[in-house]
Parts: C-alpha cells; structure tokens; sequence
C-alpha cells in the first residue's frame, strides 16, 4: 500500500505527497497532461520536442542541470502518445532547489531562436539515428499508421514526418506551450521524509503566484471497431526478418484492460509462455518470439513480434500464432494457470513500486487517469479476473479481423 496526501492550489495544480521515511533522497515528478495524441496532424512531433525544450533555460535560469547537479541531483524526462513526465532526484536536503527550477520553467520557459535550433536539432538527429538508421526503427513509423485510422495514436511520439520539426516555428512553439504547460494541465509528485505541512509551504510558495490557464478539452477522434485483416511487407536492411501482429484492445480505464493484459502474458511473456513454449521450444520455428500490450489510455494494441528461426519463412509462422490463439477462444484457461500469471505480475508490481521513483511516476500516472489510488487496487483488478472473462476477450480481441500485421523482411543483397 503506497500512502499519500493530495491537495490543490488555487490555479490548479494537483499535487500528491508521498511520505517515504527510508531513503535520503527525495523525488519531483511533474507530469503534463499532454502527450502526441493532442497534436496537430500537420504538426508532430511537438510533445517530445517539448521534452527536450524543457531543459533549454528559463527567462531567468539559463541552464536548468546546473544548479540541480550542484544541489547534488539529476533528471530526466520522457514523452509518450498519452503525457510527458519530468522527474528530478534529489538529496532530501535539497528539495527547494528542484520546486524552484521546475516551477521557474513552468512559468517562463526561454523561448530563444538558439534554444529551438539546438533542441530541434537534436531532435532531428535522434529521429534519424533511432527511427530511420537503426535496423526495424521504423517499425512504429509504419505500424501505427496501419493500425490505426481515425485516432492520432496514428503517429509515434517522435512524430509523422521530420519535415514537422524541421519546419516548426517560434509562434507555434509558444502558442503549444501556452496551452499544454501550466498548472491545471500538470500533475506535481513529492516523494521523501518529509511533513505534509512543510511540503504545502514549499510547493505554495515557488507554484502559487504561476497564473491559472484555462485547460484544453480534448476531443479526438474515436477510432471505429476493426472489421478486416490488415497486412503490409516492406523490405528493409535488417540482420533477419521480423514479425508484428497488433489486435486493438480496450483502453486503459477499460473494463477489460487487465484481462487482455493477462493475455498478452499468458501469450508471450517468458520461457513458460504459449508462444514460446509452442514455436521456439517444440517447434524451434523462431529465434524470438514475445506478447505484449503498450498500456495506451485510448484504444490500445495487443502486440505479438517475433523473429523467424534461420530457414523458416515469416508466413509459416502465422497459422501456428491463430492456432494457439483458437485454443484459448475455446477452452477456459485452467485455475492453475491463471494463479500462477496472476502470481507473476504480482510480482512485477511489487518490485516496480520498491523506489521512490517509480512510485512517484505511479502516483502521477493514476492521477491522471482518475484516481492516483488506483495504484494500490491494480493488483485487485487481477486477481478478479476468471478463466471465463479471459476466454471472452480472447474471442473478442485475438480475432483475425481485428488484427494488422507488418512483416519486415531482410534485402538480399546480390
């Protein structure tokens, strides 16, 4: 059980508090309620360029990781289709220092021509380097587009097109920073050995004075229900041919997500798996093989990859995926092997939560979506799940006509 306090400021910052009396550090998690999906079609990629121009200077902190590492800190960031999240860790000692340079970069970012070439170009670089020159980078750059038709997990986080980095302007920078990052979009975390009445000094006054903004409601486009088969080969220069089955899937506050989650790791999820145990031990049809779901807040992706075993060809491998997946539409999973599923992500939740880090991402995280609480009821929602709820979501969600599938196959190269 993870104990915290919450409570609001008057222009709309949330923020929960942690007491953890066993370490000397302390954590600032903030995290923005904007992620790729709330971009512009014709304009991409601004999240996670944001996350870089987020360490680019304040109007009166030049260097943001300066006094921070003075103070004996470090940070870090990361974007995802869903939100962006900053996090510092810090002596305990130290806190001021960390609410002071984040509240300073919520309030007034530096909006410089050089802070935007610098960080624009290494957001360029980093799209070529992971997305277009590393071998299956691109495999979301095709997936997503495929899978998806209607709503804007149609694009990665890095974005659609370089060309919209590339092409972004100082007035469009300000005008998504305006909008997306201000307190009644953000979401502040504190995590240490500290008392409720000092952090509610502390966090009144660096965020108090940081004017209220009117936050953006989110409308986007629902995506319709899959009717069809959906399949796409490109050839690329890669080591060996590779394999993605993704089957929509209900969304994170779902009623079924943690079961189809379930799935994907009766599927695929280590040595004792289905597929594994079926295509690489007995059958030794693959090199690799895994099931797993992205934790999407909107409709999600159930994902099936894997790489075929030297002389077996990626068509080969299909029938024998539907196969498996037709034994679970129409036999129940046995008590046994649902205990010991459940028993294993138990497991995984209990070590995620052992720093003070991931619980304060958690903390952020379930708040956002609803009720940072959630955090300690997700091991419930599991062990809730029956035999017959998997077996009803493996018919609903593993269907064929609900599955997209990529094939990247290796050049020959004469």
């Amino acid at each position: 059980m993870i104990h915290f306090e919450r409570f609001t400021l008057p222009n709309g910052l949330r923020v929960l508090f942690h007491k953890d009396i066993t370490t000397p550090m302390a954590v600032v998690n903030t995290l923005y309620d904007v992620g790729a999906r709330d971009e512009d079609p014709s304009r991409t990629g601004f999240a996670h360029l944001f996350e870089h121009l987020m360490f680019g200077g304040s109007v009166n902190i030049p260097n943001f990781d300066g006094p921070l590492q003075k103070a004996g800190g470090q940070n870090n960031a990361f974007t995802s289709n869903d939100m962006t999240n900053y996090y510092d860790i810090i002596p305990a000692e130290n806190l001021e220092t960390a609410l002071w340079l984040e509240s300073d970069r919520m309030l007034s970012l530096a909006f410089t021509e050089k802070s935007l070439e610098v960080q624009r170009s290494v957001v360029i670089e980093e799209f070529k380097q992971r997305y277009l020159n590393q071998p299956y980078g691109d495999m979301w750059l095709e997936f997503r587009p495929m899978a998806y038709e209607e709503h804007p997990y149609r694009w990665s986080t890095i974005g659609k097109d370089i060309s919209h980095i590339e092409e972004a302007t100082m007035e469009e920078v300000k005008d998504f920073f305006h909008r997306y990052y201000h307190p009644g979009n953000a979401i502040l975390c504190i995590s240490g050995n500290f008392e409720l009445s000092y952090v509610k000094d502390l966090v009144t006054k660096w965020y108090a004075d940081i004017p209220g903004r009117t936050v953006p409601k989110r409308s986007l486009p629902q995506e319709p229900e899959q009717r069809g088969y959906k399949e796409k080969t490109i050839e690329r220069n890669v080591p060996s041919d590779a394999f993605y089955l993704g089957f929509k899937m209900p969304g994170r506050n779902a009623r079924h997500y943690h079961a189809v989650d379930l799935l994907s790791d009766i599927l695929g999820r280590g040595k004792s798996s289905r597929l594994y145990k079926r295509l690489k031990k007995e059958k030794e049809l693959v090199s690799e093989i895994n099931a797993y779901i992205l934790g999407s807040f909107d409709t999600g992706l159930l994902m099936i990859s894997g790489k075929p075993a030297d002389g077996v060809s990626t068509e080969e491998i299909e029938p024998f995926i539907h196969e498996i997946i037709d034994e679970l539409q129409e036999k129940p999973i046995t008590e046994e092997e649902l205990e010991k599923i459940v028993n294993k992500v138990k497991t995984t939740n209990v070590f995620s939560e052992q720093g003070i880090l991931p619980k304060s991402i958690g903390l952020s995280m379930h708040e956002l979506i609803g009720d940072a609480n959630g955090i300690n009821e997700e091991t419930a929602k599991y062990e809730k799940i029956t035999p017959q709820e998997l077996q009803e979501q493996a018919k609903q969600v593993l269907e064929k006509t609900n599955c997209t599938r990529l094939t990247i196959k290796a050049t020959t190269n004469g």
